[in-house]
């Protein structure tokens, strides 16, 4: 609310900015042989990290919007215990943002022909400039696991759970920000939107559960498409970084032009999937 007050002086305006909208654009001249109107494409930079608080404390307003008049009404009605209700609370909110990532990430693959050719994963890398649809998805990514640090205050979790919890948020965004950073962000999306539709499933199996005991055939779909899912995640990753990447012309580390696509950032890379 704060930043969006801001708009409204010429004073404040240029700093409210950074923090709603996305920073580091690049205008491409149009072309007769590629397109007619002129593209916008971004890079990243350390005005990101602004954007990405501000999206932080709205992932913070939702989740409470959705705790208070979704799950809460909910497990007033079930009565859960609170095992249960803690876990029914985590398979709610996660649910919600997996299916909202998964549809907004196929969109995005599907608008820019990433499943219809899989090259686009490493070819013409580094991927230093991507589209406007793109960086907003990973920003709202790292805001969201960003957002996920101070609710386990607000949502008072256990002490037990605590080192578990940080070590899941922490994984997530050592791999979001890894492709963001290392601008293998293709790649980085299609896993993403793997990865989620299979803990979809999986959360809103658990859900059904809660409700009945006796919904369990959710499970048994979804360790079937676990396995398929982290046999395909294997596969990409080695086509892209034993493949495509390996054969690129230019394997030398530069900072300047945002290539990491050197032997040892690659099998690191390949090492943490």
């Amino acid at each position: 609310i704060i930043a969006l007050l801001f708009f409204l002086f010429q004073i404040t305006a240029k700093a409210a900015v950074i923090f709603v909208t996305l920073q580091y654009n690049v205008t491409i001249p149009a072309t007769e042989e590629q397109s007619a109107e002129t593209i916008s494409l971004y890079h990243y930079g350390i005005k990101d990290l602004a954007t990405i608080f501000f999206y932080m404390l709205v992932a913070i307003i939702i989740h409470a919007i959705i705790q208070e008049y979704v799950l809460d009404k909910i497990n007033r009605k079930m009565h859960f215990s609170k095992t249960k209700h803690s876990k029914f609370n985590e398979s709610g909110q996660l649910s919600a943002f997996y299916l909202f990532s998964c549809v907004w990430g196929t969109s995005i693959l599907v608008s820019e022909n990433y499943i219809s050719d899989p090259t686009s994963l490493w070819r013409d890398y580094p991927h230093t400039l991507i589209p406007f649809q793109m960086k907003f998805f990973y920003i709202l990514q790292l805001a969201y696991w960003f957002h996920a640090f101070p609710e386990l205050y607000f949502q008072k979790t256990k002490k037990e759970d605590i080192f578990r919890q940080i070590v899941y948020i922490g994984l997530y965004l050592f791999h979001i920000a890894g492709a963001y950073l290392l601008n293998l962000t293709h790649l980085g999306l299609v896993l993403l939107v793997l990865h989620y539709f299979v803990e979809f499933l999986f959360h809103v199996s658990r859900l059904f559960y809660f409700s009945d005991e006796r919904y369990q055939k959710g499970f048994s779909l979804w360790a079937v498409l676990f396995v398929l899912g982290r046999l395909l995640t294997l596969i990409l990753s080695v086509l892209t970084f034993g493949f495509g990447l390996a054969r690129a012309e230019d394997q030398q580390l530069n900072f300047s032009t945002g290539n990491f696509n050197i032997l040892a950032v690659r099998y690191s890379k390949l090492g943490t999937v």
